[in-house]
């Protein structure tokens, strides 16, 4: 894309390497101090009334709260969504830049915001992270990763997995939900929608290409063709052929009659 080349030719210099990195540090921080005082995430969340009344530094720190769940105890989830994320980002900044990545990052970031402030709370805040998932499986697809150490995936159908639940918040009802959803996505949208016409256009005529060659090759390995149905003698091995007083070859079911 041009655009996001000459974005990254003037504006590469302000890069963040390793960004993610710091951002999984700033999650361990958090965690250890939700863990010593259970109020303090509630002053980090993304809360638009919050936002609206001044507190306006929950635009960047939700993103500093760990996404995580209660399937098993807090401190295990919390060092494998920490591992996760920071290898999430070493493999997408290797694919994609240290820039690039900053970009991907910062565009999720607002369309996560701007979803909060559709719906209405912070509930779509998770899709930032889906959509690293969603980049990381574009480039990788065929990595195998284990699930708590023990089951084995390969990341693109942890892909489609994670985009199932996505799929299922997106047709919770309200136009809220849904508009989130796009608005928190727009970012692989903008830097993979391009790719992905262009996959399914050459795909397409690969396959038109194909279907060209395959009669062009079916014409030429076949010695009789009926000039009425276009059956031959490897299509229809039972059938005779004649070549009629026109010149054509028909099969015995369409031979013209003699007058």
């Amino acid at each position: 894309m041009i655009w996001l080349e000459r974005s990254e030719q003037r504006f590469g210099h302000l890069a963040v390497p390793h960004l993610l990195r710091y951002v999984a540090l700033l999650n361990a921080l958090v965690f250890l101090l939700q863990n010593a005082n259970p109020r303090f995430v509630q002053f980090l969340v993304l809360d638009p009334q919050k936002v609206m009344e001044g507190q306006a530094w929950r635009l960047l720190s939700h993103i500093f709260v760990p996404q995580i769940g209660t399937l098993f105890p807090s401190w295990i989830e919390a060092i494998f969504y920490l591992l996760f994320l920071n290898w999430l980002g070493n493999g997408l900044e290797s694919a994609m830049g240290a820039f690039r990545l900053n970009l991907y990052y910062l565009l999720g970031l607002i369309g996560t915001t701007a979803a909060a402030f559709v719906v209405g709370n912070g509930s779509a805040g998770f899709l930032l992270n889906n959509s690293l998932l969603f980049a990381f499986a574009w480039f990788y697809p065929g990595v195998t990763i284990y699930l708590l150490m023990v089951i084995p995936i390969r990341v693109k159908w942890l892909a489609w997995l994670d985009a199932l639940f996505v799929f299922l918040y997106f047709i919770r009802p309200g136009w809220g939900h849904r508009i989130g959803v796009l608005a928190s996505l727009a970012n692989f949208a903008i830097f993979f929608g391009p790719s992905w016409i262009r996959s399914l256009r050459h795909r397409r005529a690969v396959a038109e290409k194909r279907q060209v060659f395959s009669q062009a090759v079916n014409a030429v390995d076949t010695l009789h063709r009926c000039e009425v149905c276009g059956l031959t003698e490897v299509t229809a091995k039972d059938l005779d052929f004649r070549v009629s007083k026109d010149g054509r070859e028909y099969c015995q079911n369409h031979l013209p009659k003699l007058s």
